[in-house]
């Protein structure tokens, strides 16, 4: 009997646990239902990914969209737009937004706002705060939550936790792995005056190397005393590695683009402002750190750390400028172009943006292709080169500091759920994100 798919992929190179290797892929009901030679099978509809990578959805594991109370930066609907138009399946949104994200009133908010208007699948994570440390555990179990996310630094929003008393007790709250901003608040404000005004190269002099390492230091082992998961989000630092290496029973890490393609302090002379973000981009050594700690594995997964701001706050005078950049639409075709000139192997690109995000946050159904998982694509082309440009840009900002730069390696389909979102740089069709589902939780979804 001839087989039947709802969608039938057919002719790529598909990246499967057994390997990369040509293969057509069936869909049924917005899973993945067979994969191989199907040259024989019927389908409602085809996509002929002739001369195409069939990667596994790429999902963005740390997003700033701004809503509630900032919307004239993004909201959820321009952010989800912009994550499917780069080849990204899913987000984890995170909780500085106004009010910030730290109760359950505010979580169902998020969802039901994020319902019928975000184009990816997609959670939220609860702040941690020292007022709601008796929440977090509850919290942490809601559907559509992906965990606890603790500033220990402060950055864009009010959320912060930083006296050792309270990250102990928040870390002891709960089970899920929880994800901080590691970055020493104390060190920070008695280094403030080193924020020279006018002078943006001066950030990374302010939140300095060593602000990354000592509150890093602190939160491992707060962690094993604890007994708590960690992931440490956004590392900058060559100091971190050895830290993060040694504390691998419970701590897992990320870094981001822009911390692997841009360097001080070339970036601040050519981007001013627009290169500011928190923790700041460093100098060449530590790029250079953070791709050993890629290669070694100390690094699990990459996000954009999305976090979008108007250019009339961009174009004030730093230090009066907010810390943060677009990013999670670019993210796909910066690590492809860097796979491109052999700086990561592709199956690697795979581990750090959905595999490692699978592995580290047990998401349900989603991280590979392979029978009966959700049907999620980012489909490439590996030879393809396109220029960044601020007009592609779908976040309300309108702007990227790659603007300008030539990428080999871009997403040309987004399939959601079996679902073709995107395709030729184009959305198609509506917003159709759902809530992710997390293994620790199902039970309550």
């Amino acid at each position: 009997m001839t087989e039947s798919f709802d969608l039938l992929i057919r002719g790529g190179t598909v990246a499967t646990p057994n390997g990369i290797a040509p293969a057509d892929v069936g869909v049924i009901d917005g899973r993945i239902a067979a994969i191989g030679s199907l040259s024989t099978a019927k389908a409602a509809e085809l996509f002929d990914a002739s001369g195409l990578h069939v990667l596994p959805g790429v999902m963005d594991t740390q997003v700033h969209f701004r809503e509630p109370g900032n919307r004239h930066k993004e909201d959820l609907a321009s952010g989800s737009l912009a994550a499917i138009l780069g080849g990204v399946t899913a987000v984890f949104e995170m909780p500085n937004t106004n009010p910030p994200t730290t109760s359950r009133a505010a979580i169902e908010d998020k969802l039901a706002r994020a319902k019928g208007r975000m184009y990816c699948d997609h959670a939220f994570y609860a702040g941690a705060t020292p007022q709601n440390i008796g929440a977090l555990a509850e919290l942490e179990k809601m559907p559509g939550v992906c965990g606890i996310k603790a500033f220990l630094g402060s950055s864009t929003g009010t959320l912060l936790l930083n006296k050792e008393d309270d990250i102990l007790a928040a870390l002891k709250a709960g089970r899920r792995r929880v994800a901080v901003h590691s970055e020493d608040e104390d060190r920070m404000i008695a280094r403030k005056h080193l924020a020279m005004r006018g002078k943006p190269e001066t950030h990374p002099v302010w939140r300095d190397v060593e602000s990354a390492r000592m509150s890093t230091e602190r939160v491992l082992r707060l962690a094993k005393q604890a007994g708590r998961r960690l992931h440490v989000l956004h590392i900058t630092t060559g100091d971190e590695i050895p830290l993060l290496a040694a504390a691998r029973d419970v701590a897992t890490a990320e870094t981001t683009p822009q911390h692997l393609t841009l360097s001080a302090p070339e970036c601040y002379e050519r981007l001013g402002t627009y290169a500011q973000m928190n923790p700041p981009i460093r100098d060449e050594s530590h790029r250079q750190a953070l791709w050993a700690a890629v290669r070694d594995g100390v690094i699990d997964v990459i996000g954009s750390d999305h976090a979008p701001h108007t250019r009339e706050e961009k174009d004030k005078t730093y230090p009066d400028t907010p810390s943060g950049m677009p990013g999670v639409q670019t993210l796909a075709t910066i690590l492809l172009d860097h796979v491109n000139k052999g700086n990561l192997t592709l199956e690697r690109f795979i581990d750090l943006t959905s595999a490692g995000a699978q592995r580290i946050f047990g998401i349900a159904g989603k991280g590979r292709i392979a029978r009966g998982y959700d049907a999620d694509f980012t489909i490439v082309d590996m030879g393809l080169t396109r220029t960044i440009e601020n007009k592609w840009i779908a976040s309300t900002c309108g702007w990227t500091p790659f603007d300008g730069m030539k990428t080999k390696g871009w997403p040309v389909a987004t399939i959601l759920r079996g679902a073709i979102v995107m395709r030729d740089f184009a959305a198609t069709g509506t917003a159709r994100g759902e809530p992710l589902r997390f293994v620790e939780t199902l039970a309550r979804a």
